[in-house]
């Protein structure tokens, strides 16, 4: 039985690694942001397995595809390139709250397939380290007071989770979002870059970006959307709750396959991701890429996917966003 167990395992390996040797993983947003985080930490993953498993290194390729906050990259996938093994597409929670919202176009999320879920992160706020602001009371004061003097950067356009987080905010605050200055950016690395520019002057994003940030000292974070303070280099952020502003904010990362890629395939990959999250050392790994525990595979995936698509798609119809 061991002896056929083994051989089971091996020519399941055999068979994954061939596929993996000419992997890639899409980033469809610009580098420096958590999508790119994402496909980082599945391709450090994967290659991880080789410790455990006794296989060779996985050759994955990182690529990059920006464009209509991940739209590009979702119609490449569902229009031109519907059968790939081997590629693999980075999303967050502001993915699927595009889907609800229709931005994708008439696609559903049972369009795609849904590969695994490598951990969650948490919305946050952050300004330059020398800005004037240092709370979130300063800095809702300010917008308050002066808000066509403050530009906010954000991942996407009216309606993506960084406009939605930020305008949640406001509002607990007792301000009306459509005074507020947005500018339109693509990925958190370039929201980050802005604002280092002084182009932007706040940022509303991702916790796994800030990390990347403020450890160098040139970044203030002044609020995290957890329900409690993130460990961590953002362990001293207190959370928007703790400031009086009762928002909080999750976000599921992980990948996705084209939506004819062969069922044995699939399943491969879904196997793979299986033994990533279930391996020794994934937790380090993804806590040293900002993210917190939140693991699903497959078919469980789908299922969350479906119900978090309508969730999204009941708050965007509640603030007005449908179209």
């Amino acid at each position: 039985m061991i002896k056929v167990l083994l051989a089971g395992l091996a020519a399941f390996w055999v068979s994954w690694v061939a596929q993996a040797a000419g992997a890639e993983c899409i980033v469809p947003s610009k580098p420096g942001g958590a999508m790119d985080l994402t496909c980082k930490l599945a391709r450090k993953g994967l290659q991880g397995l080789q410790g455990t498993a006794k296989a060779p290194p996985v050759d994955m390729h990182i690529s990059y595809l920006p464009g209509g906050i991940g739209a590009v990259a979702w119609h490449s996938l569902v229009s031109q390139r519907r059968t790939e093994p081997n590629t693999l597409v980075a999303f967050s929670g502001g993915s699927l709250l595009n889907l609800a919202q229709g931005k994708f176009g008439k696609v559903k999320a049972s369009d795609v397939r849904w590969v695994a879920a490598l951990g969650a992160d948490y919305g946050m706020i952050a300004v330059r380290a020398d800005s004037p602001y240092h709370s979130l009371g300063e800095l809702l004061a300010a917008l308050k007071a002066q808000p066509q003097k403050v530009l906010i950067g954000v991942s996407g356009t009216i309606g993506s989770q960084d406009w939605l987080k930020m305008a949640l905010i406001v509002k607990a605050a007792g301000i009306d979002p459509k005074v507020l200055r947005f500018v339109a950016l693509e990925g958190g690395g370039e929201a980050f870059t802005a604002m280092h520019a002084n182009y932007v002057q706040v940022v509303s994003g991702d916790a796994s970006e800030a990390t990347l940030y403020a450890g160098n000292g040139n970044t203030r974070v002044l609020a995290v959307l957890s329900e409690q303070r993130l460990p961590g280099v953002l362990a001293s952020v207190p959370t928007a709750r703790e400031q009086g502003i009762d928002v909080v904010w999750p976000i599921i990362r992980g990948v996705w396959m084209a939506p004819q890629v062969a069922e044995a395939d699939y399943r491969h990959w879904v196997a793979a991701f299986d033994r990533v999250l279930a391996s020794p050392g994934y937790a380090a790994m993804r806590d040293s890429a900002g993210l917190f525990p939140f693991g699903l595979t497959g078919d469980a995936l789908s299922r969350y996917v479906s119900k978090a698509v309508e969730d999204y798609g009941r708050r965007a119809t509640e603030l007005g966003l449908m179209r």
